[in-house]
Formats: C-alpha cells, sequence, structure tokens
C-alpha cells in the first residue's frame, strides 16, 4: 500500500521548502502526501520578505479533518511558528500510533528566523512527541543552547544531549561541518549509525532539510526500520542535492532537484 504522509509546516511560494518541498519528496519516494498549513511566507531563492502564522483554530481544524477521515501513516512537521501553533499541534498529533519525524525549523537558509527565541522553550518540549528529530548542526545548538558543533566528536555529544530531552531518536545532520564530506548521525538508545556523503559543490541547497525530514518520514510510514528509513532518505537527499545544478531557479540559493531520478540521475 501507498503510505499517507501528513506534513505540518508552513508554505514556501517559491516551492522550494516548506510544504511545497515536503509533498514534492513525499510524491518523489512513493508517498500520498497531504499537509496541514501553518504559515504562510513571501520567499523565494534570495530570503524571506513577509510571514503570516496561521490562526490555531485553522491549524486545529486541518489537522481534525484529516484525522477524521484518514488513516496517517506518518506525520513531518516542520515549521511552527510560534508556541500556541506549537502547543495547537501537539495537542492535535496526541494519540495518533504513527511515527513522527520532527524537523526543527529556526532559522530559513537566508539566515532568516522562522521561530522566535520565546517558542524554542515550547519546541523543546515538545521533543518526547518525536520519534525521530533532525535538527542541522545550528538547530541542535539552538535547542541546547551551546556553541555549533565543529567535528563529528561534538556531534556525538550533542546527539546525546538531544537523546536526553526525550525524543526516541536524534538524526544530527553535519552538512554545516567544514570539509568535503557530509556526515550525519543517527543516535537512539539502541543505536549508533553514521550515514556519511560527499559533499557537493552548489549553492542550490534551498529545502533540503524539509526534503530530507519528508524522505524519511516517508520510509519510516512504508514500515522501514529507523537505520534503513535514515539510509534511504540520505542517499535521495545526496542524490538531488547533486542534481541540484540542472535546475534553473532564483538567483540566490535554488532547491534541490526532487525529481532528478525521472530524468535520469540515479535514484
Amino acid at each position: 500500500m501507498i503510505p499517507n504522509i501528513l506534513s505540518i509546516a508552513g508554505s514556501d511560494c517559491s516551492g522550494g521548502a516548506g510544504i511545497q518541498a515536503d509533498i514534492k519528496a513525499i510524491s518523489a519516494n512513493g508517498g500520498y502526501a497531504m499537509s496541514v498549513l501553518t504559515a504562510l511566507t513571501a520567499q523565494n531563492t534570495r530570503g524571506v520578505t513577509a510571514v503570516s502564522l496561521c490562526d490555531t483554530d485553522m491549524v486545529a481544524a486541518q489537522i481534525a479533518a484529516i484525522r477524521d477521515d484518514i488513516a496517517i501513516d506518518a506525520i513531518k512537521i516542520g515549521m511552527l511558528g510560534d508556541a500556541a501553533i506549537i502547543e495547537t499541534v501537539t495537542k492535535g498529533i496526541a494519540g495518533l500510533a504513527c511515527p513522527v519525524v520532527l524537523d526543527p525549523v529556526m532559522v530559513a537558509k537566508g539566515g532568516d528566523r522562522l521561530l522566535r527565541a520565546p517558542a524554542v522553550a515550547a519546541l523543546r518540549d515538545m521533543l518526547p512527541l518525536a520519534g525521530v528529530i533532525t535538527p542541522n548542526l545550528p538547530e541542535a545548538a539552538d535547542l541546547l543552547g551551546c556553541a555549533e558543533a565543529a567535528t563529528t566528536e561534538e556531534m556525538i555529544r550533542q546527539a546525546r544531549a538531544l537523546l536526553a530531552l526525550g525524543p526516541g531518536a536524534v538524526l544530527l545532520k553535519g552538512g554545516h561541518l567544514s570539509g568535503d564530506r557530509s556526515p550525519d548521525l543517527l543516535l537512539s538508545p539502541d543505536v549508533e549509525a553514521w550515514f556519511d556523503g560527499p559533499r557537493t559543490a552548489t549553492r542550490n541547497t534551498h529545502g533540503t532539510g524539509c526534503t530530507f525530514s519528508s524522505a524519511l518520514a516517508t520510509a519510516l510510514g512504508s514500515g522501514l526500520a529507523i537505520t534503513e528509513a535514515a539510509d534511504r532518505a540520505k542517499r535521495y537527499i545526496s542524490a538531488a542535492i547533486a542534481a541540484a545544478d540542472r535546475l534553473s531557479v532564483g538567483t540566490g540559493h535554488g532547491p534541490v532537484h526532487h525529481f532528478h531520478f525521472i530524468t535520469g540521475t540515479d535514484r
């Protein structure tokens, strides 16, 4: 069966990140994509120019409409915007017996902050709800209130600290490390595994976090174990980044190529 994957996130009108990237990644990985909008953003490859958060009643109504009619096989959570929306989403998905992937979206690719500091505490409280969280190194540092990891040893220490906050697993992305490799660390009470790959020389990396977490949620919703799901998601995002320069979208940080395999690139 094709898994039904629900993305709860903000909209990116340029199509590279947010709900739009989630729908593309879920579809590209064989899932049926559903969406709950938490925010509208005016943005492009050069940055975010406006953000309008959705009313919490509307967020709750969207979740309820899905739950009332459609089986949900996995949930991906992205941009939430503020503490009230975080609390609304937490209540809305309570009791669902499916994998939850939480991508702690805090800062856009161009540096624009998408989650204000007062809401970070609410996001920390949400971590035990997640089966796996997928922070990059700046997001991990933000959640922990510490300096950004600069080595794989520091990644291990920070992943352990994040795991202590309550999620089922941590998939800490090492794309911000220096060097020619991009190592990701999966840590749970039972697993410590690295997923490594070469760094692609491209500026077109808009939406990588959204895309990766959506691919992971789709793999988990398909019934894969966390280690196999992480490996599949890593291979998918690596190939999408490698093919990104085949697109011509904007003059800043362009998007990855979600459907790279359709035009001949290995999946």
